[in-house]
């Protein structure tokens, strides 16, 4: 009886898991360049049923949940007309500086201007390299072209870093929007056939209703494993009386 206890536990385990990346997604339905989580499950250890169970006969430990990186699928671009956003169509990420010093990663391409004059997301990051827009230049006089590079009343004054990884789903998230390339992610570099389109921004990538229906569904998956649970420790309890 005690197997099918801790499968039941881990069932649990594994529904809560789910809840919570759900949570995360519908959290951040909103957030700009957000991409989704991946979760998946497996089945635990198999082994004999022993005693009873007929010759080949194998009892399974349950199920367990691992996050599998995130949909990188493109987002809707929507039009801000606000020459300082940019929205990325086709993979990659623009290139910043976290609070660290730190180079990092992003699809939020909501720019905005430092006291310094220099391009920043709207959390605080510098682009690198640095793009400055001139004393006195208005944001409505910056252009953005497609391959990233930034002109200022008609003056180039730099170029926004569009970069890739081999292998996104080994990129770590660090917060605030942000991921940092690893060994597992692949070494940085330039995305192709990537283009930025500036007066946009990337939407969120959930899809509000699957994600709904999923944590429906992972709701009711919790409080079946929470009643087989339930109904182990009523069946323990009257062996239990049995044996006194």
């Amino acid at each position: 009886m005690l197997p099918a206890l801790y499968a039941a536990a881990a069932g649990m385990e594994a529904q809560q898991n789910h809840l919570d990346a759900l949570s995360n997604d519908i959290a951040n339905v909103s957030t700009t360049g957000y991409k989704s989580l991946r979760v998946d499950f497996h089945d635990l250890l198999y082994q004999s049923a022993g005693r009873g169970g007929g010759p080949g006969v194998l009892t399974g430990s349950g199920a367990a949940s691992a996050l599998f990186g995130r949909n990188y699928e493109q987002g809707a671009l929507e039009p801000t007309e606000r020459p300082l956003d940019v929205a990325l169509e086709g993979p990659g990420f623009i290139k910043v500086r976290d609070a660290n010093g730190n180079e990092a990663l992003t699809r939020d391409g909501s720019l905005c201007l430092s006291p310094d004059g220099r391009l920043r997301t709207s959390t605080g990051q510098l682009l690198e390299p640095n793009v400055k827009i001139p004393a006195g230049v208005d944001p409505s006089e910056v252009e953005i072209a497609p391959d990233g590079t930034v002109t200022a009343a008609g003056r180039r004054v730099g170029q926004i870093s569009v970069v890739t990884v081999a292998n996104p789903d080994g990129l770590e998230p660090e917060g605030e929007n942000l991921f940092r390339q690893t060994a597992a992610s692949g070494p940085l570099r330039a995305a192709q056939g990537t283009t930025v389109q500036q007066g946009a921004l990337e939407s969120s990538n959930v899809d509000i209703g699957t994600a709904t229906v999923e944590m429906m569904n992972a709701q009711r998956g919790f409080q079946l494993t929470s009643k087989a649970i339930q109904t182990q420790d009523e069946v323990l309890a009257v062996a239990n009386g049995v044996k006194r």
